[in-house]
């Protein structure tokens, strides 16, 4: 049992930190929202008594639906279609070398730290490197020429074309039917598990966005009055290449600690009940790696969300095809001094971390506490 005196101790040790984070994290971004719901601009940016009246939500607005914000619009789009590519890339990349050095039978400690090494540096040097490897006169597209193939002509970083595009000022809809869509899948699952009560609330949810999606709702509303296209643009993949270029390795690390907790008795029944070597991985290993592909998922999705460095170092802050809200906002609050519309940025990109974040956290401590 534990004392008054010892609790007391315990809690004067760790008040500092409290107080600490208190201050510079809660205290900061609390101060950050309040700051994005000024006009704080740059007429009292550098003042000494700036004065700065309260707008509410107008530089949020703006951000979604002014017409000079459209690149921020595109960042969006464009930290969308990284994510998934990245964190995607990323699981199928550590996962394929995970098992292939799990069935290595020399060699293992070697290849282990080669495929690790990446992540050792920082995006800095990695966006570095890759900027020289992804010129268009040289580097990768000068590989086919050592086989007598001509040259490649793909323009890693500077491409402008564009795929999948969608009008933003029909957002909303888009949005409903990507919800559909995962809940969809979401409800799948449940079914392939015959787990009835998440299957019945997850039919529910698709059945109400389906009519929402057909009654034509969505459609009526328009965030825009004119049409505004953003997609893929096709210079993220040179930043993709990077990225998972030196994030595979931590991808792989966690799966092969995963498959070595694995017990051997459960491959072995797989064997005994007639399963290829590709059949115990896909219905044994792959089902008991799932919490650590939720893990990889998360910290790879909150990486992406918030990629500012390594797009600096390939790309410069100046390049609109490959640009995310990290780059918009670095602009807007130290060249533009627009610290208002800066700080409604990073609030934004707040919101979306905790999207990713918050759902783990409280799945987490439910299962701690079952």
């Amino acid at each position: 049992m534990q004392s008054r005196r010892d609790n007391l101790a315990a809690a004067l040790i760790i008040l500092p930190s409290i107080i600490l984070l208190g201050i510079f994290v809660y205290g900061f971004i609390a101060q950050t929202m309040r700051v994005s719901m000024t006009d704080w601009g740059q007429e009292a940016a550098m003042v000494l008594e700036p004065k700065v009246n309260y707008i509410g939500l107008a530089n949020y607005s703006d951000l979604f639906t002014g017409f000079l914000n459209m690149r921020f619009r595109q960042d969006l789009t464009n930290m969308l279609f990284f994510t998934l590519l990245f964190v995607g890339l990323s699981l199928l990349a550590g996962l394929l070398l995970a098992v292939l050095i799990d069935q290595l039978a020399w060699g293992e400690t070697f290849f282990r730290t080669v495929f690790l090494y990446p992540m050792s540096l920082s995006f800095v040097v990695t966006g570095t490197i890759w900027r020289w490897l992804l010129q268009p006169r040289g580097g990768l597209n000068v590989l086919p020429t050592l086989v007598g193939l001509p040259a490649g002509k793909f323009l890693w970083l500077t491409s402008r074309d564009q795929t999948l595009a969608f009008d933003w000022s029909h957002i909303f809809y888009y949005l409903c039917l990507g919800a559909l869509i995962l809940f969809s899948i979401s409800a799948c699952s449940h079914w392939v598990r015959g787990e009835a009560a998440g299957l019945r609330a997850k039919l529910v949810i698709c059945a109400v966005l389906l009519g929402i999606l057909a009654s034509g709702v969505l459609t009526s509303i328009k965030l825009l009055p004119f049409p505004e296209q953003h997609g893929f643009n096709k210079a993220l993949w040179g930043i993709v290449l990077a990225a998972v270029w030196q994030m595979s390795g931590y991808t792989m690390a966690l799966y092969l600690a995963g498959l070595r907790t694995i017990p051997d008795e459960l491959r072995e029944a797989a064997r005994v009940d007639g399963a290829s070597k590709f059949q115990v991985y896909r219905y044994v290993d792959l089902p008991l790696l799932g919490p650590i592909t939720v893990s990889a998922v998360v910290i790879l999705g909150h990486i992406a969300l918030k990629i500012f460095d390594l797009i600096f170092a390939m790309a410069g802050p100046d390049h609109y095809p490959t640009s995310v809200p990290a780059i918009t906002m670095f602009l807007k609050t130290f060249r533009g001094n627009e610290l208002a519309v800066g700080s409604a940025i990073g609030v934004i990109l707040l919101i979306l971390v905790s999207l990713l974040i918050i759902p783990y956290l409280i799945t987490s401590f439910k299962a701690e506490e079952g």
